[in-house]
């Protein structure tokens, strides 16, 4: 089963997938067909565009809990958006967490920061959360990343009905992204210096 690491910032849970599939196939598969209405256009199979963000949306929370993509604890958030200069293109938003000590410039010490939650932790990658309300001053940073996703990496679906062959497709689309945002790992690295929390 994968893990998370440095590279790793999502994976897709296969194993998980089959194995708790209602259908005996494909848990991801059955959300599809749960969520038939966001695949197709009038009949007609979705643009790659369109089923990069439908199949995504389907494949993590909170439509699907826990997701077909699971996402590293430690990123508040990692999902698609439209992106460029007439918004026609896809990109994957990385929210990243930043504690006071990461930054260039400490804030003033009296702000409060982000906690640890111990309670959504993977080994090394622990979640942070908003602090305990204390009548102090907050100070919560969060950078964004933006990936711009190559347009031959999107995944141009043959079917317009949630299937096998849709099912096939929509991992393949879904796989493809996490692959994407793997591959650049070491900028969310580079943001948290390495140090892991």
């Amino acid at each position: 089963m994968p893990s998370f690491g440095p590279s790793v910032l999502a994976y897709t849970d296969d194993v998980a997938d089959r194995r708790d599939a209602s259908d005996g196939f494909s848990r991801f598969g059955a959300y599809l067909g749960y969520n038939a209405g966001l695949l197709h256009e009038d009949g007609a199979p979705l643009s790659a565009r369109k089923f990069a963000f439908a199949a995504w949306q389907i494949a993590t929370g909170p439509v699907m809990a826990p997701g077909y993509v699971r996402v590293r604890p430690d990123l508040h958030s990692l999902t698609l958006v439209s992106h460029g200069e007439d918004m026609d293109q896809v990109a994957v938003r990385v929210d990243v967490p930043l504690r006071h000590h990461q930054l260039a410039a400490r804030p003033d010490h009296r702000l409060s920061d982000w906690q640890r939650d111990v309670w959504a932790t993977d080994g090394d990658f622990t979640a942070l959360t908003e602090p305990r309300p204390t009548g102090r001053n907050e100070l919560l940073v969060t950078a964004s990343l933006l990936l711009a996703v190559p347009g031959h990496l999107l995944v141009t679906p043959t079917a317009a009905e949630p299937g096998r062959e849709m099912t096939a497709q929509a991992k393949n689309a879904v796989t493809a992204l996490v692959a994407w945002t793997n591959n650049h790992a070491h900028l969310v690295n580079d943001l948290l210096a390495g140090a892991w929390r």
